[in-house]
């Protein structure tokens, strides 16, 4: 088991406590509940997004889609999905697809649907397809104090 390591620092930094939950390589966030045992609505994926002059990471349960017109309104601006290559420019600490929901550890902004705030704990990817980390929806929010919420998810 291995996470990231800007996140691993990130989280030592922050004395987060969090455990680690390894689990067979998928390449899907509902694979990755499956294979972990969690439930869909309590992993909380990362879909990076991008505007004109930034990166974005919208943040919601592994069991929902981003619908972007809902993005867009809540930002109020224009933000697209990132290809694959800003992404692992961004996140080069990462796997394709294993982006962690923690937008300040990279230096991006946050935008959190309301549906990951009403569960009590969180699991989301640590940077790889193996690994899940798992802490308290205090912490996680904690983290990311200075994102956005809105609703986006369908």
């Amino acid at each position: 088991m291995t996470i990231a390591a800007k996140l691993q620092k990130y989280l030592a930094d922050h004395n987060v406590g969090y455990d680690l939950v390894s689990h067979e390589p998928t390449m899907s966030s509902m694979r990755t509940a499956e294979a972990g045992r969690v439930p869909g609505d309590r992993l909380a994926k990362g879909v990076v997004l991008r505007d004109k002059e930034s990166y974005w990471i919208a943040v919601l349960p592994a069991t929902h889609h981003v619908r972007l017109a809902d993005i867009r309104s809540n930002l109020g601006q224009d933000v697209d999905f990132a290809t694959e290559q800003e992404i692992e420019q961004v996140f080069s600490d990462c796997e394709r697809g294993a982006v962690p929901p923690l937008g300040a550890c990279y230096g991006v902004g946050v935008i959190i649907d309301d549906r990951i705030g009403q569960q009590a704990d969180v699991y989301f990817e640590g940077g790889d397809h193996a690994t899940l980390i798992h802490m308290s929806q205090g912490d996680f929010a904690r983290l990311n104090a200075t994102a956005r919420h809105g609703s986006f998810a369908s």
